[in-house]
Protein backbone atom coordinates (compact mmCIF):
# COMPACT_ATOMS: atom_id res chain seq x y z
CA UNK A 1 0.00 0.00 0.00
CA UNK A 2 1.19 3.51 -0.72
CA UNK A 3 1.84 5.97 2.09
CA UNK A 4 -1.16 8.00 0.93
CA UNK A 5 -3.46 5.25 2.20
CA UNK A 6 -1.93 5.29 5.68
CA UNK A 7 -4.10 7.09 8.19
CA UNK A 8 -2.62 8.73 11.30
CA UNK A 9 -2.54 6.29 14.21
CA UNK A 10 -5.32 7.58 16.46
CA UNK A 11 -4.74 7.11 20.18
CA UNK A 12 -7.49 5.46 22.22
CA UNK A 13 -5.80 5.24 25.60
CA UNK A 14 -2.78 6.64 27.44
CA UNK A 15 -1.33 4.52 30.24
CA UNK A 16 -1.04 6.39 33.57
CA UNK A 17 2.51 7.29 34.66
CA UNK A 18 3.86 6.50 31.19
CA UNK A 19 6.19 8.57 28.99
CA UNK A 20 3.20 9.57 26.86
CA UNK A 21 1.20 10.66 29.93
CA UNK A 22 4.10 12.76 31.16
CA UNK A 23 4.36 14.51 27.78
CA UNK A 24 0.62 15.19 27.75
CA UNK A 25 -0.75 12.85 25.08
CA UNK A 26 -4.53 12.35 25.24
CA UNK A 27 -7.08 10.05 23.59
CA UNK A 28 -8.00 11.49 20.21
CA UNK A 29 -4.45 12.57 19.40
CA UNK A 30 -2.88 10.81 16.41
CA UNK A 31 0.68 9.95 15.39
CA UNK A 32 1.46 10.86 11.78
CA UNK A 33 5.11 9.80 11.64
CA UNK A 34 8.00 8.53 13.76
CA UNK A 35 11.47 9.65 12.70
CA UNK A 36 10.02 10.68 9.36
CA UNK A 37 8.25 7.38 8.63
CA UNK A 38 4.50 6.86 8.72
CA UNK A 39 3.73 3.59 10.56
CA UNK A 40 1.49 1.30 8.56
CA UNK A 41 0.37 -0.69 11.57
CA UNK A 42 1.16 -1.58 15.16
CA UNK A 43 4.13 -3.67 14.02
CA UNK A 44 5.76 -0.63 12.38
CA UNK A 45 4.92 1.48 15.42
CA UNK A 46 6.64 -0.95 17.79
CA UNK A 47 9.66 -1.28 15.49
CA UNK A 48 10.06 2.47 14.98
CA UNK A 49 9.72 3.17 18.72
CA UNK A 50 12.62 0.81 19.50
CA UNK A 51 15.06 3.71 19.40
CA UNK A 52 16.60 6.11 21.92
CA UNK A 53 15.59 9.32 20.15
CA UNK A 54 12.17 9.73 18.57
CA UNK A 55 10.92 12.65 16.51
CA UNK A 56 7.14 12.45 16.34
CA UNK A 57 4.73 14.33 14.12
CA UNK A 58 1.45 14.43 16.01
CA UNK A 59 -2.04 15.72 15.34
CA UNK A 60 -3.92 16.74 18.47
CA UNK A 61 -7.64 16.19 18.95
CA UNK A 62 -8.39 19.52 17.22
CA UNK A 63 -6.32 18.64 14.15
CA UNK A 64 -3.35 20.88 14.97
CA UNK A 65 0.09 19.55 14.04
CA UNK A 66 2.92 19.28 16.59
CA UNK A 67 6.49 18.02 16.48
CA UNK A 68 7.74 16.28 19.62
CA UNK A 69 11.21 14.93 20.41
CA UNK A 70 11.53 12.15 22.97
CA UNK A 71 14.71 10.72 24.50
CA UNK A 72 14.35 7.35 26.21
CA UNK A 73 15.91 3.91 26.56
CA UNK A 74 15.44 1.99 23.32
CA UNK A 75 13.17 -0.62 24.93
CA UNK A 76 10.98 1.83 26.88
CA UNK A 77 7.33 1.76 25.84
CA UNK A 78 5.59 5.09 25.30
CA UNK A 79 2.40 3.86 26.92
CA UNK A 80 -0.01 4.39 24.03
CA UNK A 81 -2.88 2.24 22.78
CA UNK A 82 -4.61 2.79 19.44
CA UNK A 83 -8.12 2.51 18.04
CA UNK A 84 -6.92 -0.13 15.57
CA UNK A 85 -3.77 -2.16 15.00
CA UNK A 86 -3.91 -1.40 11.25
CA UNK A 87 -3.36 2.18 10.09
CA UNK A 88 -3.52 1.43 6.35
CA UNK A 89 -6.67 -0.71 6.33
CA UNK A 90 -7.54 -4.39 6.64
CA UNK A 91 -6.26 -6.89 4.08
CA UNK A 92 -9.46 -8.78 3.32
CA UNK A 93 -10.01 -12.35 2.23
CA UNK A 94 -10.16 -13.25 -1.46
CA UNK A 95 -11.47 -16.80 -0.92
CA UNK A 96 -15.03 -18.13 -0.94
CA UNK A 97 -14.83 -20.93 1.62
CA UNK A 98 -18.28 -22.55 2.05
CA UNK A 99 -17.78 -22.79 5.83
CA UNK A 100 -16.85 -19.11 6.26
CA UNK A 101 -18.68 -17.82 9.33
CA UNK A 102 -18.98 -14.35 7.76
CA UNK A 103 -21.14 -15.79 4.96
CA UNK A 104 -23.24 -17.75 7.47
CA UNK A 105 -24.63 -14.64 9.16
CA UNK A 106 -27.97 -12.96 8.49
CA UNK A 107 -28.11 -9.61 6.69
CA UNK A 108 -28.68 -6.35 8.51
CA UNK A 109 -26.08 -6.58 11.29
CA UNK A 110 -23.33 -4.01 11.97
CA UNK A 111 -20.89 -3.60 9.07
CA UNK A 112 -17.84 -4.84 10.99
CA UNK A 113 -19.38 -8.32 11.26
CA UNK A 114 -19.08 -8.71 7.48
CA UNK A 115 -15.37 -7.85 7.19
CA UNK A 116 -13.41 -10.90 6.05
CA UNK A 117 -10.10 -10.70 7.84
CA UNK A 118 -7.22 -12.46 6.10
CA UNK A 119 -4.44 -10.15 7.29
CA UNK A 120 -0.99 -11.51 8.12
CA UNK A 121 -0.37 -8.67 10.59
CA UNK A 122 -3.36 -9.61 12.75
CA UNK A 123 -2.16 -13.18 12.57
CA UNK A 124 1.22 -12.18 13.97
CA UNK A 125 -0.16 -9.79 16.57
CA UNK A 126 -3.22 -11.67 17.80
CA UNK A 127 -3.10 -15.23 16.48
CA UNK A 128 -5.93 -14.95 13.96
CA UNK A 129 -5.80 -17.42 11.08
CA UNK A 130 -5.02 -16.53 7.47
CA UNK A 131 -4.83 -18.50 4.25
CA UNK A 132 -1.77 -16.89 2.53
CA UNK A 133 -3.69 -16.60 -0.75
CA UNK A 134 -3.78 -12.78 -0.89
CA UNK A 135 -0.14 -11.88 -0.23
CA UNK A 136 1.89 -10.00 -2.83
CA UNK A 137 5.68 -10.07 -2.98
CA UNK A 138 5.94 -6.96 -0.83
CA UNK A 139 4.11 -8.71 2.02
CA UNK A 140 6.20 -11.88 1.69
CA UNK A 141 9.37 -9.76 1.80
CA UNK A 142 8.17 -7.92 4.88
CA UNK A 143 7.34 -11.18 6.70
CA UNK A 144 10.89 -12.36 6.05
CA UNK A 145 12.65 -9.07 6.83
CA UNK A 146 10.76 -8.38 10.06
CA UNK A 147 10.76 -12.03 11.15
CA UNK A 148 6.99 -12.08 11.64
CA UNK A 149 6.78 -15.49 13.27
CA UNK A 150 4.87 -17.51 14.20
CA UNK A 151 1.91 -16.96 11.90
CA UNK A 152 -1.34 -18.92 12.11
CA UNK A 153 -2.38 -20.57 8.86
CA UNK A 154 -5.69 -22.12 7.82
CA UNK A 155 -4.53 -25.15 5.86
CA UNK A 156 -7.64 -27.36 5.60
CA UNK A 157 -5.92 -29.58 3.01
CA UNK A 158 -2.43 -29.93 1.57
CA UNK A 159 -3.50 -31.54 -1.72
CA UNK A 160 -3.71 -28.65 -4.23
CA UNK A 161 -6.99 -29.69 -5.82
CA UNK A 162 -8.75 -30.30 -2.49
CA UNK A 163 -7.59 -27.01 -0.98
CA UNK A 164 -8.47 -25.05 -4.13
CA UNK A 165 -11.93 -26.64 -4.09
CA UNK A 166 -12.47 -25.71 -0.46
CA UNK A 167 -11.24 -22.13 -0.73
CA UNK A 168 -12.69 -21.60 -4.23
CA UNK A 169 -9.35 -20.06 -5.19
CA UNK A 170 -6.73 -21.50 -7.57
CA UNK A 171 -3.96 -19.78 -5.57
CA UNK A 172 -4.84 -22.01 -2.63
CA UNK A 173 -3.02 -24.89 -4.31
CA UNK A 174 0.37 -23.23 -3.67
CA UNK A 175 0.38 -24.13 0.03
CA UNK A 176 3.15 -26.76 0.03
CA UNK A 177 5.49 -24.36 -1.80
CA UNK A 178 4.62 -21.71 0.79
CA UNK A 179 5.44 -24.10 3.64
CA UNK A 180 8.81 -24.78 2.03
CA UNK A 181 9.36 -21.02 1.88
CA UNK A 182 8.71 -20.73 5.63
CA UNK A 183 11.15 -23.60 6.14
CA UNK A 184 13.86 -21.89 4.08
CA UNK A 185 13.34 -18.61 5.97
CA UNK A 186 13.39 -20.42 9.35
CA UNK A 187 9.99 -18.96 10.17
CA UNK A 188 7.24 -20.86 11.94
CA UNK A 189 3.50 -21.39 11.72
CA UNK A 190 0.65 -22.99 13.65
CA UNK A 191 -1.81 -24.75 11.34
CA UNK A 192 -5.51 -25.46 11.51
CA UNK A 193 -7.66 -27.89 9.54
CA UNK A 194 -11.42 -27.36 9.45
CA UNK A 195 -12.83 -30.78 8.62
CA UNK A 196 -15.75 -30.77 6.18
CA UNK A 197 -17.20 -34.31 5.93
CA UNK A 198 -17.11 -35.65 2.41
CA UNK A 199 -14.59 -33.05 1.20
CA UNK A 200 -11.34 -33.07 3.20
CA UNK A 201 -11.88 -35.86 5.72
CA UNK A 202 -10.85 -39.54 5.57
CA UNK A 203 -7.73 -40.19 3.51
CA UNK A 204 -7.47 -36.46 2.72
CA UNK A 205 -7.21 -35.65 6.43
CA UNK A 206 -4.55 -38.29 6.94
CA UNK A 207 -2.58 -36.90 4.00
CA UNK A 208 -2.90 -33.33 5.30
CA UNK A 209 -1.72 -34.10 8.83
CA UNK A 210 1.09 -36.33 7.56
CA UNK A 211 2.28 -33.60 5.18
CA UNK A 212 2.19 -31.00 7.94
CA UNK A 213 4.07 -33.32 10.31
CA UNK A 214 6.86 -33.60 7.75
CA UNK A 215 7.62 -29.93 8.49
CA UNK A 216 7.87 -30.58 12.24
CA UNK A 217 11.55 -31.39 12.53
CA UNK A 218 14.86 -29.94 13.62
CA UNK A 219 15.62 -27.37 16.32
CA UNK A 220 13.14 -24.91 14.80
CA UNK A 221 10.18 -26.83 13.34
CA UNK A 222 8.40 -24.96 10.57
CA UNK A 223 4.96 -26.26 11.53
CA UNK A 224 4.83 -26.10 15.31
CA UNK A 225 1.38 -27.63 15.74
CA UNK A 226 -1.88 -28.42 13.97
CA UNK A 227 -5.47 -28.17 15.19
CA UNK A 228 -8.29 -30.29 13.77
CA UNK A 229 -11.61 -28.44 14.05
CA UNK A 230 -15.14 -29.55 13.05
CA UNK A 231 -16.94 -27.44 10.48
CA UNK A 232 -19.48 -25.05 12.00
CA UNK A 233 -22.79 -24.47 10.25
CA UNK A 234 -25.66 -22.04 10.80
CA UNK A 235 -29.19 -21.81 9.40
CA UNK A 236 -28.18 -18.74 7.37
CA UNK A 237 -25.66 -20.55 5.16
CA UNK A 238 -26.24 -20.80 1.39
CA UNK A 239 -28.20 -23.89 0.27
CA UNK A 240 -25.59 -24.83 -2.34
CA UNK A 241 -22.60 -24.88 0.04
CA UNK A 242 -21.88 -28.67 -0.24
CA UNK A 243 -21.49 -28.92 3.52
CA UNK A 244 -22.48 -31.91 5.65
CA UNK A 245 -22.90 -31.44 9.41
CA UNK A 246 -20.68 -33.27 11.86
CA UNK A 247 -22.82 -35.93 13.57
CA UNK A 248 -21.85 -37.84 16.73
CA UNK A 249 -20.90 -40.85 14.58
CA UNK A 250 -18.69 -38.74 12.32
CA UNK A 251 -17.09 -37.10 15.37
CA UNK A 252 -16.20 -40.47 16.86
CA UNK A 253 -14.73 -41.61 13.54
CA UNK A 254 -12.53 -38.51 13.30
CA UNK A 255 -11.45 -38.89 16.94
CA UNK A 256 -10.34 -42.48 16.32
CA UNK A 257 -8.57 -41.55 13.08
CA UNK A 258 -6.64 -38.63 14.55
CA UNK A 259 -5.77 -40.50 17.74
CA UNK A 260 -4.13 -43.21 15.62
CA UNK A 261 -2.06 -40.51 13.91
CA UNK A 262 -1.22 -38.90 17.25
CA UNK A 263 0.32 -42.16 18.43
CA UNK A 264 2.49 -42.24 15.29
CA UNK A 265 3.54 -38.62 15.79
CA UNK A 266 4.47 -39.30 19.40
CA UNK A 267 6.74 -42.15 18.30
CA UNK A 268 8.31 -40.20 15.45
CA UNK A 269 8.26 -36.58 16.63
CA UNK A 270 8.03 -36.96 20.42
CA UNK A 271 4.94 -34.73 20.29
CA UNK A 272 1.21 -35.18 19.78
CA UNK A 273 1.66 -32.45 17.11
CA UNK A 274 -1.96 -32.58 15.81
CA UNK A 275 -4.72 -31.93 18.33
CA UNK A 276 -8.47 -32.33 18.19
CA UNK A 277 -10.58 -29.35 19.19
CA UNK A 278 -12.71 -29.95 22.28
CA UNK A 279 -15.85 -29.81 20.13
CA UNK A 280 -15.11 -33.25 18.66
CA UNK A 281 -15.38 -34.85 22.10
CA UNK A 282 -18.47 -32.83 23.01
CA UNK A 283 -20.27 -33.72 19.76
CA UNK A 284 -19.12 -37.35 19.91
CA UNK A 285 -20.03 -37.60 23.62
CA UNK A 286 -16.53 -38.94 24.27
CA UNK A 287 -14.33 -38.27 27.32
CA UNK A 288 -11.84 -35.41 27.09
CA UNK A 289 -8.14 -36.36 27.04
CA UNK A 290 -6.16 -35.84 30.27
CA UNK A 291 -4.32 -32.61 30.93
CA UNK A 292 -0.94 -34.18 30.09
CA UNK A 293 -2.15 -34.79 26.52
CA UNK A 294 -2.09 -31.08 25.66
CA UNK A 295 1.61 -30.46 26.37
CA UNK A 296 1.97 -26.66 26.53
CA UNK A 297 -1.47 -25.96 24.98
CA UNK A 298 -0.13 -24.64 21.63
CA UNK A 299 -3.64 -24.51 20.10
CA UNK A 300 -5.61 -23.15 23.04
CA UNK A 301 -6.95 -20.32 20.86
CA UNK A 302 -8.57 -22.94 18.64
CA UNK A 303 -10.47 -24.51 21.51
CA UNK A 304 -7.94 -27.32 21.88
CA UNK A 305 -7.78 -28.17 25.56
CA UNK A 306 -9.65 -25.06 26.66
CA UNK A 307 -12.15 -27.03 28.75
CA UNK A 308 -9.45 -29.13 30.39
CA UNK A 309 -7.44 -26.00 31.19
CA UNK A 310 -10.57 -24.25 32.50
CA UNK A 311 -11.30 -27.16 34.84
CA UNK A 312 -7.71 -27.18 36.09
CA UNK A 313 -7.68 -23.44 36.72
CA UNK A 314 -11.05 -23.64 38.45
CA UNK A 315 -9.65 -26.15 40.93
CA UNK A 316 -6.81 -23.72 41.65
CA UNK A 317 -9.03 -20.69 42.33
CA UNK A 318 -11.84 -22.61 44.07
CA UNK A 319 -9.68 -22.67 47.22
CA UNK A 320 -10.68 -19.01 47.64
CA UNK A 321 -14.36 -19.89 47.96
CA UNK A 322 -15.71 -19.29 51.47
CA UNK A 323 -17.32 -22.07 53.49
CA UNK A 324 -20.52 -20.04 53.75
CA UNK A 325 -22.03 -16.76 52.61
CA UNK A 326 -23.24 -14.11 55.07
CA UNK A 327 -26.57 -14.09 53.23
CA UNK A 328 -27.98 -16.51 50.62
CA UNK A 329 -27.38 -15.84 46.92
CA UNK A 330 -28.78 -17.61 43.87
CA UNK A 331 -27.37 -17.20 40.36
CA UNK A 332 -28.27 -18.44 36.90
CA UNK A 333 -25.08 -19.29 34.99
CA UNK A 334 -25.62 -19.28 31.21
CA UNK A 335 -23.37 -21.34 28.91
CA UNK A 336 -23.53 -23.13 25.58
CA UNK A 337 -24.93 -26.63 25.87
CA UNK A 338 -21.72 -28.09 24.42
CA UNK A 339 -20.08 -27.75 27.86
CA UNK A 340 -23.06 -28.81 30.00
CA UNK A 341 -21.66 -32.17 31.06
CA UNK A 342 -18.07 -30.92 31.46
CA UNK A 343 -19.17 -28.09 33.77
CA UNK A 344 -21.20 -30.22 36.18
CA UNK A 345 -18.27 -30.71 38.62
CA UNK A 346 -17.78 -26.93 38.76
CA UNK A 347 -21.42 -26.32 39.61
CA UNK A 348 -21.33 -29.03 42.28
CA UNK A 349 -18.26 -27.42 43.87
CA UNK A 350 -19.85 -23.94 43.87
CA UNK A 351 -23.01 -25.31 45.45
CA UNK A 352 -21.01 -26.78 48.33
CA UNK A 353 -20.73 -23.22 49.67
CA UNK A 354 -23.39 -22.83 52.37
CA UNK A 355 -25.87 -20.22 51.15
CA UNK A 356 -24.80 -20.28 47.48
CA UNK A 357 -26.95 -21.76 44.72
CA UNK A 358 -25.74 -21.73 41.14
CA UNK A 359 -28.12 -23.07 38.49
CA UNK A 360 -26.41 -23.92 35.22
CA UNK A 361 -28.56 -23.21 32.15
CA UNK A 362 -27.00 -24.75 29.04
CA UNK A 363 -28.41 -23.31 25.82
CA UNK A 364 -28.39 -24.35 22.17
CA UNK A 365 -28.53 -21.40 19.81
CA UNK A 366 -31.87 -21.15 18.04
CA UNK A 367 -30.54 -17.98 16.44
CA UNK A 368 -27.86 -19.90 14.54
CA UNK A 369 -30.05 -22.99 14.16
CA UNK A 370 -27.68 -25.29 16.07
CA UNK A 371 -28.42 -28.32 18.21
CA UNK A 372 -25.05 -28.09 19.96
CA UNK A 373 -23.54 -24.66 20.63
CA UNK A 374 -20.33 -23.40 22.16
CA UNK A 375 -20.66 -20.60 24.69
CA UNK A 376 -19.14 -17.94 22.41
CA UNK A 377 -21.98 -18.27 19.88
CA UNK A 378 -24.88 -17.81 22.30
CA UNK A 379 -26.77 -14.59 21.54
CA UNK A 380 -28.97 -12.25 23.53
CA UNK A 381 -32.03 -13.54 21.68
CA UNK A 382 -31.17 -17.12 22.64
CA UNK A 383 -30.83 -16.24 26.31
CA UNK A 384 -34.02 -14.21 26.42
CA UNK A 385 -36.04 -16.98 24.75
CA UNK A 386 -34.89 -19.58 27.30
CA UNK A 387 -34.85 -17.51 30.49
CA UNK A 388 -37.88 -15.27 30.15
CA UNK A 389 -40.13 -17.78 31.94
CA UNK A 390 -37.60 -19.11 34.46
CA UNK A 391 -36.82 -17.98 38.01
CA UNK A 392 -33.41 -16.31 37.85
CA UNK A 393 -32.59 -15.79 41.51
CA UNK A 394 -30.41 -12.78 42.20
CA UNK A 395 -29.36 -12.51 38.55
CA UNK A 396 -27.42 -13.98 35.65
CA UNK A 397 -23.74 -14.89 35.39
CA UNK A 398 -22.83 -14.12 31.76
CA UNK A 399 -19.48 -15.18 30.25
CA UNK A 400 -18.04 -12.31 28.21
CA UNK A 401 -17.02 -14.87 25.57
CA UNK A 402 -20.47 -14.15 24.15
CA UNK A 403 -19.72 -10.46 23.63
CA UNK A 404 -17.70 -8.34 21.26
CA UNK A 405 -14.35 -7.65 22.90
CA UNK A 406 -14.54 -4.66 25.20
CA UNK A 407 -18.25 -4.12 24.55
CA UNK A 408 -21.60 -5.39 25.80
CA UNK A 409 -22.91 -6.43 22.36
CA UNK A 410 -23.80 -9.99 21.34
CA UNK A 411 -23.28 -11.47 17.86
CA UNK A 412 -26.94 -10.80 17.02
CA UNK A 413 -26.32 -7.07 17.66
CA UNK A 414 -28.44 -7.06 20.84
CA UNK A 415 -26.84 -5.77 24.04
CA UNK A 416 -26.53 -6.91 27.65
CA UNK A 417 -28.37 -3.73 28.68
CA UNK A 418 -31.35 -4.71 26.51
CA UNK A 419 -31.28 -8.25 27.94
CA UNK A 420 -31.21 -6.99 31.53
CA UNK A 421 -34.20 -4.77 30.78
CA UNK A 422 -36.15 -7.53 29.04
CA UNK A 423 -35.55 -10.06 31.85
CA UNK A 424 -35.75 -7.43 34.61
CA UNK A 425 -32.72 -8.87 36.34
CA UNK A 426 -29.10 -7.91 37.05
CA UNK A 427 -26.44 -9.45 34.81
CA UNK A 428 -22.90 -9.97 36.04
CA UNK A 429 -20.25 -9.99 33.28
CA UNK A 430 -17.79 -12.80 33.96
CA UNK A 431 -14.43 -12.20 32.26
CA UNK A 432 -12.53 -15.03 33.91
CA UNK A 433 -12.51 -17.48 36.79
CA UNK A 434 -11.41 -14.87 39.31
CA UNK A 435 -14.49 -12.85 38.43
CA UNK A 436 -16.68 -15.96 38.79
CA UNK A 437 -15.29 -16.74 42.24
CA UNK A 438 -15.56 -13.10 43.35
CA UNK A 439 -19.16 -12.86 42.21
CA UNK A 440 -20.20 -16.11 43.86
CA UNK A 441 -18.38 -15.12 47.06
CA UNK A 442 -20.01 -11.70 47.22
CA UNK A 443 -16.60 -9.99 46.97
CA UNK A 444 -17.16 -8.42 43.56
CA UNK A 445 -15.05 -5.27 43.85
CA UNK A 446 -13.66 -3.78 40.64
CA UNK A 447 -13.16 -7.11 38.86
CA UNK A 448 -16.84 -7.73 38.13
CA UNK A 449 -19.20 -5.49 36.16
CA UNK A 450 -22.89 -5.76 36.98
CA UNK A 451 -25.50 -4.31 34.65
CA UNK A 452 -28.76 -3.63 36.47
CA UNK A 453 -32.07 -2.86 34.75
CA UNK A 454 -32.98 -0.12 37.21
CA UNK A 455 -29.68 1.67 36.53
CA UNK A 456 -30.41 1.59 32.80
CA UNK A 457 -33.91 2.95 33.34
CA UNK A 458 -32.60 5.87 35.41
CA UNK A 459 -30.02 6.78 32.79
Amino acid sequence: MSSSTIRPARISHVLPDSIAAEIGFAPGDAIVSINGQAPRDLIDYQFLCADEVLELEVLDGKGRSHRIEIEKDYDDDLGLAFETALFDGLIQCNNRCPFCFIDQQPPGLRDTLYLKDDDYRLSFLYGSYLTLTNLGQREWDRIAQMRLSPLYVSVHATEPDVRSRLLKNPRAGQLMDQLRWFQEQRLQIHAQVVVCPGINDGDHLTRTLTDLASFHQGDLPTVISAAVVPVGMTRFRPDEDELTPVTPDIARQVIAQVQDLQAQFQDRLDSTFAWLADEWFLIGQAPLPPESHYEDYPQIGNGVGSIRLFLKEFDEVAVDLPDRLPSPRTFTWVVGNAVETAFQPLVQRLNQVDGLTVNLVAIASRYWGQEISVTGLITGQDIQAVLRSQPLGDGILLPTLMLKHGETRFLDDSTVEELAQALKTPIWLIDDLDALIDCCSGAEGDRVTCIRPEAIAVS
